[in-house]
């Protein structure tokens, strides 16, 4: 298929075959199983690219990061996230776009943001600098210490406060039942602390991490069954709590977490094209912008075309991890948009999904309904589905119009004439300016 490299099974497709990075190259790949062991408990100074194999940008930078590695070898560590397959780690450090070059120095769960030129030389400059910096700080005697997170994040949970602040909560909460004679729980302490302020950080204080001393509350570990230490439970708003499955390292804890944050998360907005920013904004943002052509207001009237919105928005809901921008427009508002997309004057309600950086789209073929959209879209996601050019290879011109007022339309009001008023020779006598 002339997939367009929408996902994640396409895009490893792509990283094999453009082979980003390799073992005979400098560059260390990381990915969620290694990166704890590698970067968060060593002592050197990481570089890191946060990369995606359909990003331009990202495969431009590729030989002078190779360049960087080597030439840093053994004073700098040089390494490269596939962020498009490991999205958890990506959205551990916040990464929005590609590619996203941080700098891992003495705190490693707080790295600083590259900002400077993508040569080679630059890079290796601003890796210097940020070295300097922090033999300076441990001259001085400040270090920062392994990076291990602040005890003060990880909120103590007791018979008297749990139902408020858990239970109660809207939040999603990761709790952990511990024994103060345990030895398995002293070895999670660091890691769920050091989770903790990561995760605090990255979702916005809305996902939480608790501990309780089941010895001293007694009651709630009886409440929830606890028979061995450390247990720990998934609390969700208005749902039975659930047994937490994953790894117990930070990172291991910090991808679940930042999962449920995603599941928990709203749905992206859905916006109407009414002007040029619009479109491009969301269209180069992310990866895919899914765009629906609704017929013209007068055709379905308001009721109608909220029914198509909430089509799109429970499609919005289904597939928001993915990183997908929503727009929509009216028949015949937007021609040039319509005409480079082949959909043009009747069929709506259309829908097409545009990949800007490629400048391929894929049409929906079948219904504009939950099912349809769900089968189009579910094509998409494995590179199933067939792809054309937009339309003169570039994003077309767009008109500013007014915002949509949520009502239903009138009919403009036509005036009569009475056509003896007429003086049709006149008129037919007269060049046009």
């Amino acid at each position: 298929s002339i997939g367009m490299g929408f996902t994640l099974s396409v895009s490893h497709w792509y990283c094999v075959v453009l082979g980003f990075y390799s073992a005979s190259d400098d560059v260390v790949e990381l990915n969620p199983s290694n990166f704890n062991r590698e970067v968060l408990q060593s002592d050197s100074l990481w570089l890191i690219e946060f990369y995606a194999p359909w990003c331009g940008h990202c495969q431009s930078l590729t030989a002078d990061w190779k360049k960087t590695a080597t030439a840093l070898k053994g004073i700098v560590k040089v390494g490269a996230v596939d962020a498009d397959q490991h999205k958890s780690l990506g959205g551990q450090y916040g990464v929005k776009g590609f590619p996203t070059i941080k700098i891992f120095g003495a705190n490693k769960n707080k790295p600083d943001d590259y900002q400077g030129a993508r040569s080679s030389q630059a890079i290796v400059d601003g890796a210097l600098n940020a070295l300097r910096s922090l033999v300076k700080d441990r001259m001085s005697g400040r270090s920062g210490g392994g990076g291990g997170g602040s005890k003060k994040d990880v909120v103590e949970l007791t018979d008297d406060n749990f139902d408020r602040l858990v239970l109660g909560s809207d939040d999603v909460w990761l709790v952990e039942f511990f024994a103060p004679w345990c030895g398995h729980c002293k070895n999670l302490e660091p890691e769920w602390t050091a989770a903790a302020s990561a995760v605090k950080e990255q979702t916005k204080d809305k996902v939480h991490l608790g501990a309780v001393d089941a010895t001293v509350h007694q009651g709630l570990a009886s409440r929830y069954g606890i028979r061995g230490f450390p247990t720990i439970k998934i609390f969700k708003k208005g749902e039975e709590p659930e047994d937490y499955q994953g790894g117990r390292t930070r990172s291991d804890i910090i991808a679940q977490a930042l999962d449920l944050f995603s599941e928990n998360a709203p749905p992206p907005a859905i916006y109407e094209i009414l002007n040029e920013d619009v479109l491009k904004k969301t269209c180069e943002e992310y990866q895919l912008c899914v765009i629906a052509v609704l017929p013209h207001i007068l055709d379905t009237g308001a009721a109608g075309r909220n029914g198509y919105l909430e089509v799109m928005m429970k499609m919005a809901e289904k597939y928001k991890k993915k990183m997908w921008g929503w727009l929509w427009t009216e028949a015949g508002a937007q021609m040039d948009l319509e005409a480079s997309l082949g959909i043009g004057g009747f069929g709506y309600p259309a829908m097409a999904a545009i990949n800007a950086r490629k400048m391929k789209f894929a049409l929906l073929k079948g219904s504009f309904s939950e099912t349809g959209i769900h089968e189009f879209l579910r094509d998409l996601s494995v590179g199933r589905g067939s792809t054309a050019t937009v339309g003169g290879g570039a994003l077309p011109k767009i008109n500013s119009v007014e915002p949509w007022d949520g009502k239903d339309g009138e009919l403009p009001v036509e005036e009569d004439y009475d056509l003896s008023d007429i003086d049709l020779d006149d008129d037919f006598g007269k060049e046009e300016l």
